[in-house]
C-alpha cells in the first residue's frame, strides 16, 4: 500500500475545494432547485470513489499508476508546504488500518477501470471525473474523514465481486 503525505492530503483537499468553489451555484439557486444542483458533483463523486478504490491494495498497472499519482502528488503538496508556508513535508498522514480488497473486489476495480477509462474519454464530464480520481488517490488512505470513506467502498466492491463471481 502506498502512504500519503501531509503534501499528498493537502493536495487532494485543495482538489475538493476548487471543486466545489467551482460548482457552487449561489444560494438561491441552490435553494430553488437542490436536487439538480447536487447532481452536478456526481461525476466528480463517481471520479473520487474509482481513485479511492485504486489506492487499497490494488496492484498491476492500476497500482502503478495510482502509486505514481499519489507519489508525485506527495512529493508537489510537500514543497508547496515546505516552500509555501514553511512547514515540513515528508510527515504520512495516513490511516493506520485499511481494508485491503479481496480477489473478487479487485476484478470490479478492473471492471470499473475499463468503465472510467471510457467515460473519461468520451463524457463531457471527463475532467470532473478526472480531478476526483485523482482526489480521491489523494485523500482514499488518509486518516481524515475521508480515509474513512474507504472501509464502505472497499467492503462495497468486495461483496459486489464476491456476488458477480459467485464466491460466498
Amino acid at each position: 500500500m502506498n502512504y500519503v503525505t501531509y503534501g499528498g492530503v493537502t493536495i487532494g483537499l485543495c482538489l475538493l475545494i476548487h471543486q466545489l468553489v467551482t460548482w457552487f451555484p449561489g444560494r438561491k439557486a441552490l435553494m430553488k432547485d437542490p436536487a439538480r444542483r447536487a447532481a452536478e458533483l456526481m461525476p466528480f463523486l463517481l471520479g473520487w470513489a474509482y481513485g479511492c478504490l485504486t489506492t487499497l491494495g490494488v496492484g498491476g498497472l492500476v497500482g502503478l499508476i495510482s502509486g505514481t499519482i499519489l507519489g508525485l502528488s506527495n512529493w508537489l503538496g510537500d514543497v508547496a508546504l515546505v516552500w509555501g508556508v514553511g512547514g515540513q513535508g515528508d510527515q504520512q498522514a495516513g490511516a493506520k488500518v485499511f481494508v485491503p480488497l479481496s480477489g473478487p473486489g479487485l476484478g470490479v476495480v478492473l471492471i470499473l477501470t475499463v468503465a472510467f477509462v471510457a467515460a473519461a474519454k468520451k463524457s463531457a464530464y471527463g475532467q470532473e471525473l478526472k480531478r476526483g480520481a485523482w482526489c480521491g488517490i489523494c485523500l482514499g488512505t488518509s486518516a481524515g474523514v475521508a480515509g474513512f470513506a474507504a472501509v464502505p467502498l472497499a467492503t462495497a466492491a468486495t461483496v459486489i465481486g464476491d456476488r458477480a463471481y459467485g464466491a460466498f
